[in-house]
């Protein structure tokens, strides 16, 4: 039988791993280029060690916009806050998109891989797909940070004219511009601002090894966002895949793998997954480099859907 995990060991776990996550983006961004480029443009390298754990922070940050790191509601969004700083936008931005990802999933406003004939032609459909699927995701997140620092009437313009049926842009604004949701995502904004442009301005003649790192975590997030739901059918949004992985692997990224049980049971930790995947009888619907890699096919026409 499914049993929830002690949440007192579940804090303590998240804990340790919201400590050594920051500690991990401080080192590269402030003490790799302080203190070891100097000395040797080598340890340039040591930028793979964070990219790898990229879908791994992804999903601690992802734990935070569920709710599920802390018992403590205020140290859960603390946590949530300070890691959406060094990932490069601000926390309730990536909240809400997420939000409301789960809320629209596999509607229009949330299938990005699906093609409308008609709206659109195919060849650009494929232009904005695959830009969105190797990195373009990631640079949405951080561009619609810097954005939230326009004026507010600047603001609403740029919002109405990125705002399409297909997107969840205009439902994602009227969360972020509640006052009080918008004066702290502006200031973590210039938080980010001045994060980065510290970074910058010690990596020096060195800036083109972290701009490589910040590409390569651009492209692991895209990549990895839409995989679960990539040619699932229509207007179910409770359904994703469970990508198989060997536990290690697994476990190494907090069982994002999980992503169909996740999206029956969104509130529930990362670390009861693999319980109550076990106990559901879903199995797995694919594998996790392999559905990575269908995505390669490009968009898939909504009539497709509609046959199958």
């Amino acid at each position: 039988m499914y049993q929830r995990q002690p949440t007192t060991q579940r804090d303590v776990i998240n804990l340790l791993l919201g400590l050594f996550f920051i500690g991990l983006q401080l080192f590269q961004l402030f003490a790799l280029p302080t203190w070891l480029l100097p000395q040797n443009p080598a340890w340039g390298w040591w930028l793979l060690f964070p990219t790898v754990l990229t879908t791994s922070w992804w999903a601690f940050i992802h734990e935070s916009i569920h709710g599920c790191l802390f018992s403590n509601r205020h140290l859960n969004r603390m946590a949530g806050r300070i890691n959406a700083i060094l990932f490069g936008s601000p926390y309730d931005l990536l909240r809400w998109g997420h939000l409301l990802h789960h809320a629209y999933s596999r509607t229009e406003r949330e299938r990005p891989e699906v093609y409308m004939p008609g709206s659109v032609s195919m060849a650009w459909c494929k232009l904005t797909y695959y830009f969105r699927l190797l990195g373009g995701l990631y640079l949405f997140e951080v561009l619609g940070g810097m954005l939230l620092l326009l004026p507010k009437p600047l603001l609403k313009i740029a919002i109405h004219t990125i705002s399409r049926p297909d997107n969840v842009v205009e439902l994602l604004s009227d969360k972020i511009l509640m006052p009080r949701t918008l004066a702290i995502a502006r200031i973590e904004a210039i938080c980010i601002l001045l994060v980065y442009g510290v970074a910058f301005s010690l990596y020096g003649e060195f800036a083109w090894i972290l701009i490589i790192a910040l590409l390569a975590r651009g492209g692991l997030i895209s990549l990895v966002d839409n995989m679960f739901h990539y040619a699932t059918p229509l207007e179910q949004g409770r359904y994703a895949h469970n990508l198989y992985l060997p536990v290690w692997w697994s476990r190494f990224i907090l069982h994002f793998n999980l992503h169909g049980i996740h999206h029956l049971h969104p509130n529930v930790s990362c670390w009861q997954l693999p319980n109550l995947h076990a106990e559901s009888g879903h199995q797995y619907q694919g594998r996790w480099m392999q559905a990575m890699a269908a995505q390669f096919k490009g968009p898939v026409a909504f009539d497709q859907f509609k046959e199958d």
